[in-house]
């Protein structure tokens, strides 16, 4: 059983800066973590391992600064940690960035020596861009079968048996592998590292991929060439709160109260309350 398991390393706080000159996000001094639903991800491959036997691979797209990443999902189950990176991937979008992945994948199965993946596993979408698009591109270029918002899964004759997220409720969806998975909220708590593992984690290879090590990758479909989404502009909102104290008797306050109110919805297109 070889699964391959996507993440993506993101800011931890959300209350990013962005530089006025170029409009881009400023990492400088940014506390960065797994993606919260890629470790959801993560813990679900490790747990059918415990199971059922095999390898888990973790991989990424990012700067040399995601082996930090990487390295926390060495120390929490995963077997192996490679790293696609290259200045010429940068300003990637969610297509060109499911491309490079797509392609460190099929890389990684040559030096593996291995037909493929039996399970592909990402977060459901990433907490800094909400695109939820990886996954389901992913799946398009490697021409795999796919579930997106899946919450649990395991094996069936041919296939998984897939939980997949409804708004009020819970389908069981059967499908073929190998496939690719987009994991929801899962129920699933993920595991600590020990000291033990954290420290072999340090030690741990995280093989990097650059263009050179993807046979047949295309250039024109990496980085901000490869696209097609364009950032206009980014800028940061302020967030403004005024407050207003009431006083008096509890007449008074709801008639002050009333009284702004009507003053919010007449000034929204004239409209009276």
């Amino acid at each position: 059983m070889e699964i391959l398991v996507c993440i993506k390393q993101v800011p931890a706080d959300m209350e990013v800066r962005i530089d006025p000159q170029t409009g881009t996000l400023m990492r400088d001094g940014i506390e960065c973590i797994v993606n919260p639903f890629d470790r959801l991800a993560l813990e679900l491959a490790v747990q059918h391992k415990e199971r059922h036997g095999g390898s888990v691979t973790v991989l990424s797209m990012g700067p040399r600064q995601t082996e930090t990443a990487l390295r926390e999902c060495l120390a929490v189950g995963a077997d192996e940690a490679w790293l696609a990176s290259d200045r010429t991937f940068g300003g990637a979008d969610t297509l060109a960035t499911s491309y490079v992945l797509a392609q460190a994948a099929r890389a990684i199965m040559q030096r593996k020596n291995i037909g493929g993946f039996d399970l592909v596993l990402c977060g459901k979408q990433a907490m800094d861009s909400d695109t939820a698009q990886v996954g389901a591109e992913l799946a398009e270029i490697l021409d795999l079968p796919q579930v997106t918002g899946a919450v649990g899964f395991e094996q069936a004759a041919g296939g998984y048996l897939v939980l997949r997220e409804r708004k009020a409720a819970v389908d069981q969806v059967k499908v073929q592998g190998p496939c690719v998975l987009t994991i929801g909220n899962a129920q699933v708590a993920p595991r600590y590292p020990t000291m033990k593992s954290k420290m072999a984690s340090m030690k741990a290879q995280v093989s990097i991929l650059g263009p050179g090590d993807m046979d047949g990758l295309e250039p024109e479909r990496t980085g901000s060439t490869g696209s097609p989404t364009k950032v206009a502009e980014v800028c940061v909102i302020p967030h403004e709160k005024d407050a207003v104290m009431f006083g008096g008797s509890i007449e008074e306050i709801a008639g002050s109260m009333a009284d702004v109110l009507q003053g919010m919805v007449c000034g929204n297109g004239g409209r009276q309350a």
